[in-house]
């Protein structure tokens, strides 16, 4: 497969591809460290001009129909089908996941894109019941351009979850992706424009990302922030939003328990939770992260992921065969071997891998560590990469406890086959979501956030459309 990166990388502001006369960044190829292309970076005017285009785009986008909000978003989910291939090995080469992977991604874009075409057609208000002649009427009208930054770990669905609810609700967008990751996001607004998108809908900027976040959320034209990334940056955007008390969208770090019940399938169990956990080398805000397991049968379980982890093959995403590919970025293998050092070092017993890759991409090998203490800093900050973190726990109360232990709520994952603890485990882990028996927590017509530090308000399902919406009362008489 060709390592050939084809895609013009520029800003789109109202309609036009800005590429000339801008300060440029390197966007590196993870796998092999060499550059893959220059992205121009906004200026200060590029931004404002962004605002502007945002302003009318709002105005012309709200009064239009919601059927021709609902076909632009299925146009542009079918250019992400026939394009899935370019986009699918523009995401590998920017972030470095396997090809086949990224295509799963592509895909589940293209249905979610499907999905908020159906829903856009369906923000319903309601009648209030009154005296003859008089009305109270309850609409949901779109709130206004929306500021939206997206993360690197997802380069084609960060994007479109950011789009395509804001579209589908009314509102135009200024987003900004990751500048380690443009490629695919530039390719999807490629999709977007010809899918007849008007001018002004949705901007697309790149820069320096403290600039950009403080333009873009002090101006009034801005009436929400949607942020994907770190605890600590959203705590910062919040604050800034906060002075023109914006509605916000915060989906936030996490750092995921699996709590392993003795009467789980064991073979299955494991079999489903090492290939997810290093799903995308582990950079995943609901990656499985802290595994803890019921103590009879601890040992078995630590050492059937240690097997199943060492045989794990990794390498070039673009390669056959590959089922793990390089940390996003230079900076993440030192991170996570000084998060490794720590654990050792505190105690935990290293069962497999532990050590940078050679070479010149950005390699790790897959890591488990078992017999973790609470007191290493990857039990209790998130790791965000291929570390899998295994102790034990006694019983039920000892498990949801440690579960519920962090100031995280993302994402968390149970495997038993108790009909009684399984609803137990649904109305006591502090998580804005909970999989039991399996490892997926994505899907289109389901809201997808947390709770606690990672974040409050819902992507993905209608919330994530209600997300873009302000209610108003209207009374008549």
């Amino acid at each position: 497969m060709t390592d050939t990166y084809d895609t013009r990388l520029g800003l789109f502001i109202d309609g036009e591809w800005v590429t000339a006369g801008r300060e440029t960044q390197p966007v590196l190829d993870p796998a092999s460290g060499r550059t893959l292309g220059e992205l121009p970076l906004a200026t200060p005017a590029d931004l404002d001009r962004a605002l502007a285009a945002a302003d009318r785009g709002f105005k012309t986008w709200r009064a239009t129909a919601p059927q021709e909000r609902a076909a632009v978003l299925s146009r542009t989910a079918a250019l992400v089908r026939e394009r899935a291939d370019l986009l699918a090995r523009l995401a590998t080469l920017e972030e470095g996941k396997p090809y086949t992977e990224a295509k799963g991604e592509v895909m589940a874009t293209a249905a979610l894109l499907d999905f908020h075409a159906g829903e856009a057609v369906r923000i319903y208000g309601r009648v209030l019941p009154r005296p003859t002649g008089t009305r109270s009427l309850v609409l949901h009208q779109p709130v206004g351009p929306v500021a939206a930054f997206c993360a690197w770990n997802f380069p084609v669905m960060n994007p479109v979850r950011k789009l395509s609810p804001a579209i589908a609700a009314g509102c135009s967008v200024i987003l900004k992706p990751s500048e380690e990751t443009p490629g695919a996001a530039v390719e999807i607004l490629r999709c977007f424009q010809d899918a007849g998108l008007p001018d002004g809908v949705a901007q697309l900027v790149f820069g320096v990302p403290d600039a950009v976040s403080r333009q873009l959320l002090a101006s009034p034209v801005t009436r929400k922030l949607s942020f994907t990334g770190s605890v600590p940056v959203g705590k910062h955007l919040l604050k800034l939003a906060a002075d023109t008390v914006m509605k916000s969208t915060m989906e936030l770090g996490g750092h995921g328990p699996v709590l392993v019940f003795d009467d789980c399938d064991l073979e299955r169990t494991l079999d489903t939770l090492v290939a997810h956990k290093f799903r995308n080398a582990g950079q995943v805000c609901v990656a499985p992260t802290r595994f803890h397991v019921q103590q009879g049968i601890y040992e078995r379980f630590a050492k059937g992921f240690a097997e199943r982890t060492a045989a794990i093959t990794v390498g070039n995403g673009l390669e056959k065969g590959i089922q793990m590919g390089p940390m996003a970025n230079p900076r993440r293998p030192e991170a996570i071997a000084g998060i490794v050092a720590d654990a050792v070092g505190a105690g935990a017993r290293l069962l497999t891998g532990g050590v940078p890759g050679e070479g010149d991409g950005f390699f790790f090998a897959p890591t488990v560590l078992a017999d973790v203490p609470l007191a290493a800093s990857a039990m209790n900050e998130e790791p965000f990469g291929p570390i899998a973190l295994i102790g034990s726990f006694a019983n039920a109360d000892d498990a949801i406890a440690e579960a519920n232990r962090l100031p995280y709520g993302l994402g968390a994952y149970c495997f038993t086959e108790n009909g009684r603890l399984q609803n137990r485990l649904g109305d006591e882990i502090e998580a804005g979501m909970v999989a039991i028996n399996t490892v997926r927590l994505s899907w289109g017509d389901a809201p997808f956030g947390g709770v606690k530090d990672s974040g409050y308000g819902s992507e993905d399902g209608p919330e994530g459309i209600a997300a873009h919406l302000i209610t108003k009362a209207v009374h008549i008489a």
